[in-house]
């Protein structure tokens, strides 16, 4: 009777929020309207298994949920606190209406096909746990379960997934991820004309296909057994469809049907109900009478009513320090990061100590160290194996075998991935080889930024995003010298200038990383492999590993030629550092000015040591490597404002807002631009 239930309460559940919408008391409106029979599948999967359920497929959440042996009234309540917002919803504090929440049930959001990517990283990153003795989150016969509607079966975040899981199965790896399509041939307004069916399955995906008639409870479950069998038994994915589903109701409440179908054509698909037919079919095999069902029915409208009710009474978030609070993980105190640093100390080699390195040599130093440390750390990117395009990774593959991966050029997928094996127990360094890649990603990215404030911390995908390709350079041109950081709430960005400060940041970083926390590293192109500061020979650029126990916290800002006298402050990052520097030279000889440059790495809030630094100050200059418009250094600006810490004159410099030639650097800051503004 657990899959009747579910199917009850997830009739009464969409109406009631339909009610609660119309009173000015519910906010979300999507829901199933002839999914209701998927409630099978809740019970055929084990309670282990991974589940991302797409918005409509509620009923195998509440069946999950049931099995589970909670009642129904406490997962009413729960699911009615989601509709109308109430900030004891255990799955999003109130922040959005989603299924999910469990140990096992990852939150889908409403981008369509988004839960996608990441299910396939769970089950990739589970069985690569368990092959390289790292913890996983699963057992090693788990499934990874995910389901989209037909329509989304068209988003690139879906193809991505499908392509991605094909090509894993071709290569061997292991991968027992399950697709579920639930096909009701319309897409909000859209009619499917057949596609999924007629051409999409049979002509685009290679793996096994089982179908299950959605209005047949015994079908479903028959199948979607069968299913989970194949994925288990042998670590491959394949996909199920649920067949010929009536959409019984709107898109959402907001739908306007009259303004695509016909008055004939609602009234015919309302006829059409699976949890009638699912009724008759149970009565018909002796299960149970009509009479019982009306009474399980009409008890389960009461519970479902009185949730509502008392939903609607609880608070809401009130205050936008509610909303800020769980933006992020919250931030590992420098004494839990040392502490996690010092735990297992490399030293340098002493044939290193002396020797002197470009910035590149320290990020392969760095990350060798990281993967050395941590077991659980696994380095994936596009043509990382070898090296990568910038030799960051050279030796480190068959140093680390199976922990440095090369993925197949997609971002989106790569992305989806770290999310899935963060979420399986990995600490996954994820490297996209040019800034401008991460455009191909966007959604994906914010997905993973989002996701600690989505589930109240519940759901965290700590990583290290390395973004390579960023800033001056002349070959590449726009597409691989690209200079524009968007920087969403729930990501740390820092960008380092020179090697010992990289390795001792990335120590840093690891571990907030760690901790749950989206950091990314933007790694500058000019800066990697850059000798000489000021002139041929100075080797200014070129420095010694520091001590292992050397570490670098977001807070620290780093000055240059500080002095007592000085009342000008230049503040960079990353290669605007280099560019100050030489300002800062040209501004002492030419113009008998002396400024501080303070190298500020952390971008994606006003560190302590910033604050500090500007005390007293009576001119600020902020140089930023980005465009204007797109630059980190204004946030800096309206923050420092808007806490009085802004100097009187400041100024700032940036990139120019166009898009940067093959073959020159003439759109990037220049020191010339940095002492024009120091001048002004």
């Amino acid at each position: 009777m657990l899959c009747v239930e579910s199917a009850f309460m997830t009739t009464l559940v969409h109406l009631e929020s339909r009610i609660s919408s119309l009173v000015g008391q519910g906010f979300y409106t999507i829901g199933p309207c002839g999914e209701e029979l998927i409630s099978a599948v809740g019970l055929a999967l084990r309670p282990t298994d991974a589940v991302a359920l797409h918005y409509r497929h509620l009923a195998a959440q509440f069946s999950r949920q049931l099995n589970s042996g909670r009642s129904h009234e406490s997962i009413l309540l729960d699911r009615a606190r989601g509709h109308v917002v109430s900030s004891l919803d255990p799955i999003t504090g109130g922040g959005h209406c989603c299924i999910g929440g469990g140990q096992y049930d990852y939150l889908v959001t409403s981008t369509l096909a988004s839960q996608a990517p990441p299910a396939v990283g769970r089950a990739l990153g589970a069985h690569l746990a368990n092959a390289i003795g790292a913890p996983s989150h699963f057992p090693t016969d788990f499934v990874s379960f995910v389901t989209v509607g037909d329509g989304s079966i068209n988003h690139s975040h879906f193809l991505s997934a499908i392509n991605f899981t094909e090509y894993a199965n071709f290569r061997r790896y292991k991968c027992p991820v399950v697709f579920g399509v639930s096909d009701n041939d319309i897409a909000i307004s859209l009619p499917g004309y057949g596609w999924l069916k007629k051409e999409f399955v049979q002509n685009r995906v290679s793996m096994p296909v089982y179908y299950a008639d959605g209005n047949d409870l015994l079908d479903i479950w028959k199948n979607m057994n069968d299913a989970l069998a194949y994925s288990r038994k042998w670590s491959k994915p394949c996909m199920i469809v649920f067949t010929d589903l009536p959409r019984r109701f709107g898109h959402a409440a907001t739908d306007r049907q009259s303004a695509y179908l016909t008055a004939d054509q609602i009234k015919d698909v309302a006829r059409k109900s699976p949890v009638e037919h699912m009724c008759a079919q149970l009565v018909d095999l002796g299960v149970v009478t009509y009479a019982e069902l009306e009474q399980k029915y009409l008890d389960l409208w009461q519970k479902t009513e009185i949730a509502f009710a008392e939903a609607a009474k609880e608070p809401k978030i009130k205050t936008r320090a509610e909303v800020s609070s769980r933006t992020s993980a919250p931030l590992l105190p420098i004494e839990e990061s040392i502490a996690l640093n010092n735990k297992s100390l490399l030293p340098v080699p002493e044939k290193e100590k002396s020797q002197l390195h470009p910035m590149r040599k320290h990020m392969t130093f760095v990350y060798d160290e990281i993967l050395g440390k941590y077991p659980q750390t696994v380095y994936l990117g596009e043509d990382v194996t070898h090296g990568g395009y910038y030799l960051v990774t050279e030796g480190l593959a068959k140093k680390y075998p199976r922990r440095v991966t090369d993925f197949p050029p997609e971002e989106t997928v790569l992305v989806g991935a770290a999310m899935g094996y963060a979420q399986a127990g990995l600490l996954p360094i994820l490297e996209i080889p040019y800034a401008k890649y991460l455009d191909c990603a966007a959604d994906m990215f914010f997905e993973a930024c989002i996701m600690n404030w989505l589930s109240i911390g519940k759901q965290t995908n700590g990583m290290l995003v390395r973004l390579q390709g960023f800033g001056k350079g002349v070959f590449g041109g726009n597409f691989h010298t690209h200079n524009i950081l968007s920087i969403p709430p729930g990501l740390d960005v820092v960008c380092y200038s020179n090697g010992p400060d990289y390795i001792r940041g990335m120590r840093y970083s690891i571990t907030q990383a760690m901790a749950g926390r989206v950091v990314m590293s933007v790694d500058c192109t000019n800066l990697l492999n850059l000798r000489h500061l000021h002139e041929d020979g100075d080797k200014g650029l070129l420095k010694a590993y520091p001590e292992p126990d050397e570490i670098l916290s977001w807070d620290e800002v780093i000055p240059y030629g500080k002095s007592e006298k000085n009342d000008l402050v230049i503040v960079a990052y990353g290669n605007s550092v280099v560019t100050s520097l030489k300002a800062q030279k040209l501004l002492a000889r030419d113009h008998n000015i002396h400024a501080t440059v303070v190298d500020c790495p952390y971008l994606s809030d006003v560190p302590a040591g910033l604050l500090k630094e500007l005390e007293g100050i009576s001119k600020v200059v902020f140089v930023d490597d980005c465009k204007t418009g797109q630059n980190p250094f204004a946030g800096f600006i309206v923050r420092l404002r808007k806490q009085k810490k802004l100097p009187a004159s400041w100024g700032c410099v940036t990139a120019e807002p166009t898009y940067n030639p093959l073959g020159t650097s003439l759109t990037f800051v220049d020191e010339k631009d940095v002492i024009q503004e120091c001048l002004s």
